[in-house]
């Protein structure tokens, strides 16, 4: 059966990732010749994980940008030598185009989540603190559980185990187990983790579900486990009310007009201006930083939020030196309060950030926005060139994204990283 495109699909990670740009670039550098190997050895869940690129956290918050990565590979290997892993890249596009024109799912999420955190019964919650503490009694549940704690990963193949037996063998609220992941991943993000969760519980396609099949689980664990006998191989999908999933039209990008005194913002959604757009631009100052509500929010792992923390810090020290200005790091514990002292200081008339996917952070810059706008100051979102041609395409499922994609020329001409156009 043909899977989505997990978090971390084409790309896991390990913990030890240094999360600066430099590093994912030497990441990325250090995989490309090995690049054609990788449709043979990415279902092999076997540690150390040679098989795969271990590029996911730096996709995810853009240290390094998913034309990079494809443009690295095409300039070392026949284009169908690395088909496969192009595609895992865009499946994290397909997946953000797909929410983005669907932003009731994560929202639906939410609700659904808070009412299975309330409404678990005394089972359930035993149930529940056993399988997140690796004591379920599976042993491969148990031992990939142990592994996402300890590392912030997991491969990809082992996710959709670990999925479909908390859904249907332990028969725990996939909401829950979403949740699990986004707390602990280095690469989690609410399109690709939500969207993947709802795929495996038969939810995304309706009536196709994903089960964790024993024998699948011991031939490419290379017999590390066998769990027979074990697991529910027998289960139903899951259902759920209707909900509307309808795609709706994405707002047009924004033209910027650079001749108001601007303000330049980071999130760790997106965190390198200087390959982007706005690399020929000029600022009054900059300003990024980490924001203990958003942490708060999805209960985040320390060191999921330390990762975020470094990479901003990161993007703020090169950002200072492209573009020569005054950088500011944010008050962590108000961050909302400090980016509009910042603002207001800096005497801007505009803030531009680059654009933020549904999520938490999005949430944040619309309070940020209202916040803005008092004091005569529009918050511009700066929409990439890859996500402006690419997110319409995610209408309905990968193979025609794919495609849409393909015809695209963000897919072609220069390949060298140095040549490669920004955004």
């Amino acid at each position: 059966m043909r899977r989505p495109g997990w978090p971390g699909h084409a790309d896991d990670a390990p913990q030890a990732e240094t999360p600066t740009r430099a590093a994912g670039l030497a990441r990325l550098a250090s995989f490309v010749p090995h690049a054609a190997a990788y449709a043979r050895e990415r279902n092999r869940v076997v540690p150390p994980h040679d098989g795969v690129s271990r590029l996911s956290p730096y996709l995810r918050h853009r240290l390094i940008l998913e034309r990079e990565a494809v443009a690295a590979v095409w300039e070392s290997h026949p284009r169908d030598a690395v088909d496969k892993f192009v595609s895992e890249v865009l499946w994290r596009t397909y997946w953000k185009g797909w929410l983005e024109q669907r932003p009731q799912v994560w929202d639906a999420y939410l609700d659904q989540l808070r009412r299975d955190r309330d409404g678990l019964t005394r089972t359930a919650s035993v149930r529940y603190a056993e399988a997140i503490a690796g004591r379920s009694g599976v042993a491969c549940f148990d031992a990939w559980a142990r592994e996402l704690i300890e590392t912030g990963y997991l491969h990809n193949h082992a996710r959709m185990w670990f999925a479909s037996i908390w859904i249907f063998t332990l028969r725990l609220p996939w909401t829950l187990g979403a949740a699990f992941f986004l707390r602990h991943l280095l690469d989690g993000d609410p399109a690709s983790n939500t969207l993947s969760w709802r795929w495996v519980a038969g939810l995304h396609t309706r009536g196709k579900h994903y089960l964790a099949r024993a024998e699948n689980i011991a031939r490419y664990t290379d017999g590390r486990f066998d769990p027979k006998g074990e697991l529910d191989e027998q289960a139903l999908p899951l259902t759920e009310p209707p909900l509307d999933l309808m795609p709706r039209p994405l707002p047009a990008s924004v033209e910027l007009d650079m001749d108001t005194p601007s303000g330049l913002l980071l999130t760790p959604e997106d965190i390198a201006p200087e390959v982007s757009h706005l690399s020929k631009l000029e600022f009054r100052g900059l300003a990024g930083g980490w924001d203990e509500a958003v942490g708060a929010s999805l209960d985040l792992a320390p060191p999921v939020i330390d990762f975020s923390r470094i990479a901003i810090a990161d993007a703020l020290s090169r950002a200072k030196a492209h573009f020569a200005v005054p950088s500011h790091a944010l008050d962590e514990d108000d961050w909302l309060a400090a980016t509009e002292a910042w603002a207001c200081g800096l005497a801007v008339r505009q803030v531009v950030t680059l654009e933020t996917p549904v999520g938490r952070w999005r949430e944040r810059l619309d309070q940020l926005d209202a916040r803005l706008a008092k004091h005569g100051i529009a918050l511009v979102r700066a929409r990439r060139t890859w996500d402006s041609r690419l997110w319409p395409g995610a209408t309905r499922g990968f193979f025609p994204f794919r495609e849409h994609a393909y015809r695209q020329d963000l897919l072609a001409g220069p390949t060298r990283l140095d040549q490669a156009k920004p955004g």
